[in-house]
């Protein structure tokens, strides 16, 4: 177990410098959610479904997975409202302090509850390992794109009265799957470089073997993370491998919707990010 990072304040975006003040959001204000790819095919498939389909295809495994899909976005606003109020208890409390940064996976959207995602994992093995009353303040927000992270979480984190001793950030999914890839690498290299010196990026995990463009989109996002990879390096920030940690066998990894992990698929992030974590390695 090593020492707790030194504390720095976070480098600002370099965005922001145009931006007026008034737009920053309070560290407390909810970010509206962004509908996630996934949640857009599987809504317009269940409208064709309820219209066209017959009642074994609605039964069948498409039924189920929109079923599925339906479910994780039932428990979006219920994570939200969980982080909401962590965070009030987190701003109030002492000990050290990390800030989550990124999308869906980081509210722990696929498992039964918010704690079972890779955040709350985490979190409990960092009190546990250090014996330190850590705190997360968690800016994530389902949906969030690197723009949204631009928008929302970075001047949030910026306005942290002092700097925490950890940052984390997982984001690119949602843009991987909405912009071409020399957008997505470019708006990477521009999110690293923005990071404070105190981040843990992680990088996208690989859909090897699952769905059926899994092994189409494989090569893409790996392109996607040989970027995350070169651009925090010469940041000289760690990296948690998610694609090296989050693999087959599937079974068993994936939540309801078949597109966010589960649990038991978080527990693979969370052994990428406590590998990566200074004060842990």
């Amino acid at each position: 177990m090593g020492h707790l990072p030194t504390l720095t304040q976070p480098r600002r975006p370099r965005v922001l410098a145009a931006q007026p003040p008034g737009w920053v959001l309070p560290v407390g204000a909810e970010v509206p959610p962004a509908r996630s790819p996934v949640e857009l095919i599987a809504t317009v498939a269940t409208r064709f479904a309820r219209a066209e389909a017959t009642e074994d295809l609605r039964r069948g495994r498409f039924g189920q997975w929109c079923d599925g899909v339906a479910l994780v976005r039932t428990h979006r606003a219920a994570f939200a409202e969980h982080w909401r109020r962590h965070n009030g208890r987190a701003l109030a409390g002492t000990g050290p302090l990390w800030v989550v940064l990124g999308d869906s996976a980081a509210q722990g959207l696929g498992a039964q509850r918010p704690q079972g995602g890779y955040v709350g994992q985490v979190h409990a093995q960092l009190i546990q390992q250090t014996g330190q009353p850590w705190r997360v303040l968690n800016l994530s927000s389902s949906g969030a794109t690197i723009r949204d992270l631009f928008r929302d979480q970075l001047p949030r984190l910026a306005a942290l009265p002092t700097a925490p001793d950890l940052v984390t950030c997982g984001v690119g999914t949602n843009d991987v799957l909405r912009l071409p890839l020399p957008r997505v690498r470019s708006m990477i290299r521009t999110l690293i470089e923005a990071l404070p010196d105190s981040a843990v990026m992680l990088d996208l995990p690989l859909p090897e073997a699952i769905w059926r463009i899994g092994r189409f989109a494989a090569p893409y996002i790996a392109r996607v993370n040989s970027t995350i990879h070169a651009a925090a390096r010469q940041r000289r920030l760690p990296v948690a491998y998610v694609s090296s940690h989050f693999t087959p066998p599937w079974a068993g990894k994936f939540g309801p919707d078949q597109f966010h992990p589960s649990d038991i698929g978080y527990r693979d992030w969370s052994r990428a990010l406590l590998q990566a974590v200074p004060v842990l390695v």
